[in-house]
């Protein structure tokens, strides 16, 4: 465990010790509603006696254990000092029916929805975002965290040109190196690794065995066994080289990664992934490297690479995001009447 891990659990067990019940409207004038999810709600509010604005998140009691609320309350209060992080004030309490932090508060919505479908952002704004963002993950893992949930939705606008963002949402943060269930689930920011492990899931599951009498029998008793992997930073890697593609296109690379989809296995066989020998796997540069997946036909030699470092099959050869700084100032687009 990090020294930043340690840290982070012994303030959640100070702050287990302190946490008052409070009344919201007896301390803050409630101005209007900023988001919601399955967590619960955002707010926008106002300190009565400070006159401060902040949003204040309300976390379900029924849905939330107190130590994930304490867990998130905390490394947004002690780790979150970057500019495009979404930081706590100091200011954490209960009601009957909900857990509840103050934060900064971003007014103009979230990412997703200025993303334009089909279109996406101006490729000038989309660099910026793409800026701050891979920022916001190398400060993250410079304490040995890791994000685990980038996605549009969790990147909030401080103003209505989104020049300014921040990554928010830490509900899902996790230490590197951290053992946990695999997830696999239907979308182009699922990881390949998620779906080997699924594919692992599904042979043990399906082991059969036989008893004496000669019967076939589950091994499992039905039952999945959850295959624990190590959490690594290259999770968020990939997830931002999605984003990416996002911003520039208005539109998701594929709709899952999962070898037998056309747009993804496209890809694959663009990177020389698929069929290739070791040796070849390790390597940067395959030897038809401008022989492009048609997803990925209307980016400039730049940008593909920089997508195609983020976004490796294989964790461990996938490019860092503070390498998205590398990439920044030229063209990621070709002109359309070319591409097109």
């Amino acid at each position: 465990m990090t020294t930043a891990a340690r840290l982070l659990d012994e303030l959640c067990h100070l702050t287990a010790q302190s946490l008052e019940s409070l009344e919201p409207l007896e301390h803050f004038q409630v101005i209007k509603l900023l988001g919601e999810g399955s967590y619960g709600q955002v707010k926008l509010a106002v300190h009565k006696k400070r006159g401060t604005p902040m949003a204040l998140k309300f976390f379900l009691r029924d849905d939330t254990s107190l130590l994930s609320f304490l867990r998130e309350y905390n490394l947004s209060l002690a780790f979150c000092t970057h500019p495009s992080l979404t930081s706590a004030f100091g200011i954490a309490f209960s009601t009957p029916t909900h857990y509840v932090f103050a934060q900064q508060p971003c007014l103009y919505g979230d990412l997703y929805d200025v993303i334009v479908p089909e279109v996406g952002l101006e490729e000038s704004c989309a660099q910026g975002v793409a800026s701050q963002i891979s920022g916001a993950l190398s400060h993250l893992h410079s304490y040995g965290f890791v994000h685990r949930d980038v996605k549009p939705e969790n990147i909030f606008l401080c103003d209505r040109e989104c020049r300014w963002v921040r990554l928010g949402d830490f509900g899902m943060v996790k230490a590197a190196g951290t053992r946990v269930p695999c997830v696999w689930y239907s979308s182009a920011y699922c990881t390949p690794e998620a779906e080997m492990a699924k594919k692992s899931e599904e042979i043990d599951s399906g082991t059969l065995e036989v008893d004496n009498n000669g019967n076939k029998q589950n091994g499992n008793s039905g039952k999945t066994q959850r295959m624990l992997v190590s959490v690594d930073p290259s999770t968020d890697s990939w997830a931002l080289g999605i984003l990416i593609y996002a911003m520039l296109m208005g539109s998701l690379p594929w709709s899952e990664t999962v070898s037998d989809n056309t747009a993804y296995k496209s890809y694959l066989q663009w990177t020389k992934w698929e069929g290739s020998t070791s040796q070849e796997r390790a390597s940067d540069q395959p030897k038809n490297f401008n022989q492009v997946a048609p997803k990925f036909a209307a980016f400039t030699p730049l940008a593909a690479c920089l997508l195609r470092s983020l976004l490796h099959p294989q964790s461990r050869l996938r490019g860092r995001p503070n390498e998205v700084e590398k990439y920044l100032g030229g063209a990621w687009l070709l002109d359309k009447d070319v591409s097109g």
